[in-house]
């Protein structure tokens, strides 16, 4: 026990950095995409953009599947069964239900806080997932960090809130949402990282789990709240490009939620939090291009480069291992 407790915190591979490097890339993407639908379009309905990427996935996955290209366990072969019930044991998908419902809770949320709050802001108050993140890993698997790695989070923090002093759209409702999202983030994220590993699914089969167990719950409840009836409604339903937004939102949501099961478990569930923070400058440059929202200021502009600052010396820790 003496021992492992004194082993150095492990340094990232390059598969590692390109996992980080390829989310950082997806979630720049879908934020802009979910972003455009919701607040360009005034799509009404959050849930059913969730669902719809929930059923592009499955579909997605069962295609690919079908046709050998993947599997869904790490020692299985690509030559057993297409029939959908027997993809994945029972057990494993058992085992994989606190994923699936802190999966649905995390979706949900984070779709519903970007909307009444405008990019910059959404993505300075999201940059405290990473605090979160931390004390989740502590509570459920007992991972302490090096002081190196406490200083860097500490700095995020704070450029976070430097950031923010200035905002004069407060918006109490959405930045609440916003806190309970980064909660709902930090937990999955920790699920992740321990069920991940241990339950004998690779990240398609994850994947798989979360929309066979989320899909149909998050059809009722936006059936049961009138959503659906909503989306029939929707005056843009049939327009080119609200159809060509919602495709690429799915298209990226699939894209995200791989990178993140592949990012957290080749680094850690923390990693995955200071990667979101790194994709942070894109977004808030494409959030300012295309949506507006808080001008430029000094105080904004200290807090969004001390949360750079505490990002890349988080990375520079990870890559030499402090």
């Amino acid at each position: 026990m003496e021992e492992s407790s004194k082993k150095p915190p492990p340094t990232m591979t390059k598969k590692g950095v390109c996992a980080a490097i390829s989310y950082m890339a997806c979630a720049v993407l879908l934020i802009i995409f979910n972003k455009a639908a919701l607040s360009s379009y005034n799509f009404p309905c959050a849930n059913v953009i969730t669902l719809f990427q929930m059923l592009f996935s499955c579909l997605f996955l069962y295609a690919l599947r079908c046709w050998k290209i993947i599997s869904f366990t790490s020692d299985e072969t690509l030559d057993l069964t297409n029939h959908p019930a027997k993809f994945v044991p029972l057990k494993a998908i058992i085992r994989t239900l606190p994923l699936a419902i802190s999966y649905l809770l995390y979706m949900v949320i984070s779709m519903e806080s970007i909307r009444g709050i405008n990019v910059p802001m959404y993505t300075t108050l999201r940059r405290t997932t990473v605090a979160f993140t931390m004390m989740v890993e502590y509570i459920f698997l007992g991972r302490k960090h090096s002081p190196y790695v406490v200083g860097s989070v500490g700095t995020i923090i704070f450029g976070a809130f430097v950031a923010g002093a200035r905002d004069l759209s407060f918006d109490l409702f959405g930045y609440s949402i916003v806190i309970i999202s980064n909660i709902t983030t930090a937990i999955y994220l920790s699920c992740i990282a321990q069920i991940g590993k241990s339950s004998g699914l690779n990240s398609f089969g994850l994947m798989w789990c979360n929309g066979i167990i989320c899909g149909p719950i998050l059809l009722i409840w936006a059936s049961f709240r009138g959503d659906l009836e909503k989306t029939m409604s929707f005056p843009y339903l049939y327009s080119h490009g609200f159809q060509a937004v919602m495709f690429l939102s799915c298209v990226m949501a699939f894209l995200l939620n791989y990178t993140v099961f592949l990012n957290t478990t080749l680094n850690s569930a923390l990693t995955q939090s200071i990667c979101g923070n790194l994709k942070d400058l894109f977004t808030i440059g494409f959030g300012w291009l295309l949506f507006g929202g808080l001008p430029f200021d000094l105080l904004n502009i200290v807090g969004q480069s001390l949360g750079f600052l505490g990002s890349g010396l988080y990375a520079y820790c990870k890559l030499k291992g402090k």
